[in-house]
C-alpha cells in the first residue's frame, strides 16, 4: 500500500499543463535530477529505458528559446523557408474526426478566451503558439528523443516515464507543460542540444513554479466520464463468443 494514497491523487488531479511560469524563481538542478531519478521508475517493456533526456536552464536555455524563435519569425515573413527549419511530424491525425476535433476546438477556444484572443485574431495566436518555444518562461525545459531503432511500444513505456515527472514535480510544488509543439522544429532542435543521428524527437517539456496570477493558468480542461470510455465486457456475451468457436 502507498502510505499516503491520497496524495497520489492529489498530485494526478492537481495537474495541468502551465502556460505561465515564474521565470524569476529557480529550480535547483538537484530537484531536476531526483525528479528525474524517481521518475526512471516507470515501466517499459523488458526494462528497456527507452527514454533520453537533454536539460536546458539558464544560458543554453535561452540560446536555444532565441534560435527557435528566429526560425520561426523568419518562416513567418518569408514561407518559402519552411524547409529550412520547420518539418510535419506525425504528431496528431492527418484527417480529425469527431469527438477528437470537438475536444481539441473546445480546448483552444478555452484557452484564447481566457487570453482574450478572439476568433481571426492571427497575429495574436501566432504570438501565444510561439509562447511554446519560450518553454512558456520556465527557467527549465526538458527535450526527450528516443532511438530511431526503437519501435512504437516504446512510446508507451516513454509516456509513463513522463507521467511521472509531471507528477512528481505537483509533488515539489512544480508544474510542467508537455509540448507536442517542438516537435515542428526538430531540425533546430537536435543539432543544438548535441543529439544524435539515431535519436528523434519525441516532445519537449517546460517545468518550473507556476505564476498563479496569469489568468491562463486558471483553464480547468473538462473529462469525460468513466461510462463514455470504458465499456464493462458482459460475461453472458463473453460465454455465446466462446460457444460459437467451440463449434
Amino acid at each position: 500500500m502507498v502510505n499516503d494514497p491520497d496524495s497520489v491523487v492529489s498530485a494526478i488531479t492537481n495537474r495541468l499543463s502551465c502556460r505561465a511560469f515564474m521565470r524569476d524563481k529557480p529550480v535547483d538542478r538537484s530537484d531536476i535530477e531526483e525528479i528525474l531519478r524517481v521518475a526512471s521508475q516507470a515501466a517499459s517493456g523488458t526494462n528497456t529505458q527507452p527514454w533520453k533526456v537533454y536539460v536546458l536552464q539558464d544560458q543554453p536555455r535561452d540560446d536555444l528559446v532565441a534560435r527557435v524563435c528566429a526560425a520561426d519569425d523568419a518562416i513567418h515573413a518569408d514561407p518559402s523557408l519552411a524547409s529550412l527549419y520547420r518539418e510535419q511530424p506525425d504528431f496528431y491525425p492527418e484527417e480529425w474526426v469527431s469527438p477528437y476535433i470537438d475536444r481539441r476546438r473546445q480546448n483552444g477556444w478555452s484557452l484564447y478566451g481566457l487570453l482574450g484572443i478572439a476568433k481571426g485574431e492571427k497575429e495574436k495566436m501566432r504570438a501565444q503558439v510561439q509562447r511554446n518555444y519560450r518553454f512558456f518562461d520556465a527557467p527549465v525545459g526538458l527535450i526527450f528523443t528516443i532511438e530511431k531503432v526503437m519501435g512504437r511500444g516504446a512510446l508507451l513505456d516513454y509516456g509513463m516515464f513522463m507521467q511521472n515527472i509531471m507528477l512528481l514535480a505537483r509533488a515539489r510544488g512544480m508544474h510542467t507543460c508537455p509540448q507536442a509543439a517542438w516537435n515542428y522544429y526538430a531540425k533546430v532542435v537536435l543539432p543544438f542540444v548535441g543529439a544524435g543521428p539515431d535519436e528523434r524527437l519525441v516532445c519537449g517539456m517546460a517545468l518550473g513554479y507556476a505564476d498563479e496570477a496569469a489568468p491562463v493558468n486558471t483553464l480547468r480542461t473538462p473529462r469525460e466520464t468513466v461510462d463514455t470510455f470504458a465499456h464493462w465486457v458482459d460475461p453472458a456475451t463473453v460465454s455465446s463468443s466462446r460457444h460459437e468457436h467451440s463449434r
